[in-house]
């Protein structure tokens, strides 16, 4: 089988269409052998408006070339292995009697001997989720599950019942009722379990969670090796609408429930139970104040809860992504680190994690061979998109493996820049240059500051590419500010609660620094950002006019307001006090704008909610210091997107982002004629 039809990697950046076609890596799945490990990677669909992801086979030992293993036209995720070997995962496809239009994601199965995949389980709602036990017979499976159906025939009749009377209507008696891009409710998941047995009938799903309510909404499961016991996080509602996290241990055979970790001063999370079934290991996030940012440690316990410790005590950086070795005596952790993304080997004896990875990459989905010598990544930077990688455990070395997708070629070179804020500290950036860039040929800068806050620019992202506008001539700059992660803790608390303050410090010095390269003209420069990095673009809009344009992205403009209608109200009342958000919020410099700003929202976005976009836009016409044209038009301009969310997902209307982006830079800091987007009509 070949690999995904493929771009001319000379040209994916110059040319949209190209760039949106190229195949995107993610997710790895092993056998509990060690001997066939599963990809998915996403393609557009046949119409180019939308992505499916396929399911492919990569040879752990590098040899052979990958082979596609699924071709459902709706795509396929949540590859796990059965101790058998068999392979499941999660599809909408018509079967039996189901036809296309009516089919709901299902628990599917390929059949390691090989045969036609087929319907393991299913429900009326659909499944979201299934992981199997590595050595025992269990299937977990998550299903989102009205609060009243008591079975799957009251399940059927309810969810039939609101399709056929057009009722779309939820009534909430708790907080949240939204999350990130999409409503919560009516129903909310449960946690189902099955035996496998050897004849093809479809499983049988055992409810474990009847009386959940909505307490595994964005909550993760770990299944232990034996498939008799389920940890997994729970959130408990608490006054004042705030809602916090404990974790839970689930008897597979009974259901019953214990909590084992509750921590009123930390949300707990990321559980992952030893191999032997006598630890977990998980992640402590503190509850922060105004004063106090979060910091993430590493935790381990007994099975039951007891004997709670944390490790690497001495260690100041944030985990995640944790993964057990084989002996139940070290962990593997991913954590940011100077601008990069590690693999760590972390003892339990309290010591100092040891990097495994030194390159300037970021590592993700880690997994590990059954007899603990190597494991297996997703690697990627900013030079390259995410590919699978083997490391090898006692020497640290990484061999890219043969993987379904090749890395494009990039229209100029990836380059690091350091410099020094006023009160002492190093700030850090990535800097991807234009080829060609030179002392004679200067490259227009693009200052793109990243989101979060609390994250790096340092693996690759399909959303926030450089390279399109590198492609075009410019050098973008990616600067990891106060509030970064990958620093250490006191470079997140500088700038907490302080949002002007430390991080627009760090982002002017860094500039300042890129502006003294011999191959920027500091004379053509602009800003842009999205989320936290779109907030950033508008304080920066407010108090300085050092740049010829500004884009923001998803961001938030009025404090004042935003903290009530985020979708995660009790999170963001953690961070600020009313003073610090009147203090920090942007829209009070806006008579101190100067420059030109394009203005990017989605209606549907929950985490920065269209209220935002729609004042920001309101006062930058209403009290601009720009003049308006006698029709009152001026040169600022609003990308509306009424059915997307916070990122901008679907092909073309990433397509139109990135051409109305090009085309508002050229006029204002390249003096050209803008060309916009004909489907703009």
């Amino acid at each position: 089988m070949t690999s995904p039809e493929s771009t001319d990697p000379a040209t994916p950046f110059h040319d949209l269409d190209a760039y949106i076609g190229l195949p995107r890596l993610g997710s790895l799945a092993l056998s509990p052998d060690g001997r066939r490990l599963v990809t998915g990677v996403s393609t557009l669909d046949p119409k180019s408006t939308g992505y499916v992801t396929a399911l492919w086979e990569i040879d752990p030992d590098g040899g052979a070339p990958a082979r596609r293993l699924t071709r459902g036209a709706k795509g396929e995720s949540q590859a796990t292995f059965t101790t058998a070997g068999d392979l499941l995962f999660v599809a909408k496809r018509p079967h039996g009697d189901v036809a296309e239009d009516k089919a709901k994601p299902a628990v599917w199965v390929l059949p390691a001997g090989g045969g036609e995949a087929r319907v393991l389980a299913e429900r009326p709602g659909g499944v979201s989720s299934v992981k199997a036990a590595r050595a025992g017979a269990t299937v977990l499976v998550s299903a989102g599950t009205l609060p009243s159906a008591t079975d799957v025939e009251s399940e059927q009749r309810l969810r039939d019942l609101r399709s056929d009377k057009k009722v779309a209507a939820i009534l909430h008696s708790g907080y949240p009722i939204r999350y990130w891009d999409h409503d919560l409710g009516p129903d909310a998941p449960r946690l189902f379990a099955a035996e496998l047995t050897d004849s093809d009938d479809a499983l049988e799903l055992r409810d474990l969670t009847p009386d959940v309510g909505a307490g595994l909404v964005e909550a993760g499961q770990d299944l232990s090796a034996d498939g008799g016991t389920i940890v997994s996080s729970l959130n408990l509602p608490q006054a004042r609408g705030a809602v916090r996290s404990v974790l839970v241990s689930i008897d597979v055979a009974t259901g019953d429930r214990t909590t084992i970790v509750d921590d009123p001063d930390a949300e707990v999370a990321g559980a992952r139970i030893s191999p032997d079934g006598t630890q977990i290991a998980y992640l402590r996030e503190s509850i922060s104040t105004p004063e106090q940012a979060p910091e993430i440690t590493l935790w381990l316990a007994a099975i039951d809860g007891s004997d709670q410790r944390r490790i690497a005590t001495g260690w100041d950086r944030w985990p995640a992504g944790i993964v057990w070795l084989p002996g139940s005596d070290a962990l593997l952790v991913i954590a940011d680190d100077d601008g990069r993304s590690r693999v760590f080997r972390a003892p339990l004896d309290g010591g100092d994690p040891v990097a495994l990875t030194s390159d300037d990459a970021a590592y993700s989905d880690v997994v590990v061979s059954p007899e603990g010598d190597v494991a297996y990544a997703l690697r990627s930077s900013y030079a390259f998109p995410a590919e699978p990688v083997r490391i090898d455990l006692s020497s640290g070395e990484v061999t890219a493996l043969r993987g379904p997708v090749e890395r494009p070629a990039l229209p100029g070179t990836l380059r690091e820049v350091e410099t020094t804020a006023p009160d002492g500290t190093r700030v850090r950036s990535w800097l991807a240059l234009p080829e060609g860039a030179s002392a004679q040929q200067q490259a227009p800068l693009l200052l793109w500051i990243h989101g979060g806050p609390l994250g790096s620019w340092n693996a690759w992202s399909w959303r926030w590419c450089p390279w399109l506008l590198v492609a075009q001539g410019y050098a973008v700059l990616l600067p990891d500010p106060a509030l970064s992660t990958g620093y250490g803790q006191d470079f997140i608390q500088r700038g907490w609660g302080a949002w002007g303050g430390a991080p627009f410090i760090d982002l002017m010095a860094a500039t300042d620094a890129a502006e003294q390269l011999p191959e920027i003209d500091e004379r053509r420069t602009a800003a842009m950002g999205g989320s936290f990095g779109g907030y950033m673009a508008n304080w920066v809009a407010g108090h300085t006019d050092r740049f010829q344009a500004i884009v923001t992205h998803a961001s938030l403009w009025a404090l004042d307001g935003f903290g009530g209608t985020t979708d995660a109200a009790y999170y963001w009342a953690r961070e600020m006090t009313a003073e610090m958000a009147e203090e920090n919020s942007p829209h009070r410099f806006v008579g101190d704008i100067r420059t030109p700003m394009l203005v990017i929202h989605g209606d549907k976005d929950y985490r920065v909610p269209i209220g935002e976009g729609l004042r920001l836009w309101y006062e930058l016409l209403s009290a601009s210091g720009l003049p308006a044209g006698e029709d009152g038009s001026t040169v600022h301009r609003f990308l509306y997107f009424p059915d997307e969310n916070h990122w901008v997902l679907t092909p073309q209307h990433a397509k139109v982002w990135y051409q109305v982006v090009s085309a508002y830079l050229a006029e204002h800091v390249l003096g050209e004629d803008p060309t916009y987007p004909e489907s703009l009509g």
